[in-house]
């Protein structure tokens, strides 16, 4: 299926979840946000989350700094 990952077309599996999705986008499991067509997906959320083609998925992480 193709979706937009951050801005960026990609092409995941048919069935992916949200979980894929940020596996894809990061390889940090803290600190991470996701909407999906505008929508915050709790983390809880994720692996139950499908993923339809042309979704458009956010993947935010925090950063620090002063």
């Amino acid at each position: 299926m193709n979706v937009v990952l951050n801005g960026t077309a990609h092409v995941l599996p048919d069935g992916a979840t949200v979980a894929e999705a940020v596996a894809v986008a990061t390889d940090r499991t803290r600190g991470v946000a996701v909407a999906v067509n505008g929508e915050v997906v709790p983390r809880t959320g994720w692996p139950g989350a499908v993923l339809r083609d042309g979704d458009q998925i956010e993947v935010l992480t925090a950063a620090q700094g002063g």
